[in-house]
């Protein structure tokens, strides 16, 4: 019963985020079909709402959601593809994000340089980024797939899904501390550039309360409201991979409930580009919606 509560949660998971992602790409690719041209900031949603439908659809396709129809086990093949693009899709969403919390940094704190460069070349700094972010990814991960194959039978017969599942060997401590190392360095960043924001927006509103200015510009408005959007992402992102860290550790502690941690780690890996979509459309139409609201107030 357990089993198929969580197996009925990843794919809602999967219904919702694919769905989710899918309305966030259309929303901020819809300036092209008028003809006006792509903010960056809009390059680097478009980029993550890709890469998060794409983990998902990936995760739908190679696992066994419900068990409603037994299917074959994968094959080796299979299993090598199904796990390098998962960890492609995976980095280019950490190093889309850790972009997307950079570029908002720039573009919050005033009279940085990086500022009046971003202001001058931004569309073509942020979509060599985007595109850094997937290379990046494939180079980075490309020797996984030697070590993954395919599932190992054993002579349970009442495992069977457990006789399903894609293996994992040979990997040296040494590429573990690589891949982890990785890892720590766009988290160092993500978390330098939140903390600085949060500085700013601090130092920002204690002038604000001094000033008691009734209007502010829109701009101002916009872009802080923009900020605490990329800080709560950015928080999301780190609380839900220190849990799916520590819940990798616990599957590969416990044996008698590996199953159950295997489902419950995937997850935790699928909740990021879940939720991240529902994070973004929710706060820009609310963002939206308090400007229009405060416009036609004034007019009045």
């Amino acid at each position: 019963m357990e089993m198929l509560a969580l197996q009925i949660l990843l794919l809602c998971h999967v219904v919702v985020g694919t769905v989710g992602n899918i309305l966030l790409f259309v929303h901020n690719f819809s300036p092209i079909l008028t003809d006006s041209r792509l903010r960056p900031i809009q390059v680097i949603l478009i980029n993550l709402a890709v890469a998060n439908a794409f983990m998902l659809l990936l995760f739908a396709y190679s696992y066994d959601l419900i068990d409603i129809v037994p299917r074959k086990p994968p094959t080796d093949l299979k299993c090598k593809l199904a796990y390098f693009f998962h960890l492609v899709a995976r980095g280019t969403i950490m190093c889309s994000t850790c972009v997307l919390s950079t570029y908002q940094f720039v573009t919050l704190v005033p009279g940085t340089w990086a500022r009046v460069m971003f202001s001058e070349i931004s569309p073509k700094v942020v979509s060599y980024c985007c595109y850094s972010c997937w290379l990046f990814s494939v180079l980075n991960n490309a020797y996984m797939p030697m070590y993954v194959s395919g599932p190992q039978k054993t002579h349970n017969d009442s495992d069977s899904k457990g006789n399903s599942i894609c293996s994992i060997s040979g990997v040296s401590v040494d590429m573990n501390v690589l891949r982890f190392s990785h890892d720590i360095i766009f988290l160092n960043i993500m978390a330098w550039t939140s903390v600085s924001m949060v500085i700013h927006l601090n130092r920002h509103h204690q002038r604000m309360n001094h000033i008691h200015k009734v209007n502010q510009n829109n701009r101002g408005h916009a872009e802080t409201r923009a900020a605490h959007t990329i800080l709560m992402l950015v928080v999301t992102f780190v609380s839900l991979y220190i849990l799916n860290c520590i819940s990798i550790l616990l599957h590969f502690s416990f044996v008698e409930f590996r199953l159950w941690m295997r489902y419950v780690t995937n997850l935790l890996s699928l909740s990021f580009p879940t939720i991240s979509p529902l994070l973004l459309i929710f706060r820009d139409c609310k963002g939206h919606c308090s400007v229009h609201i405060m416009s036609v107030w004034k007019s009045m």
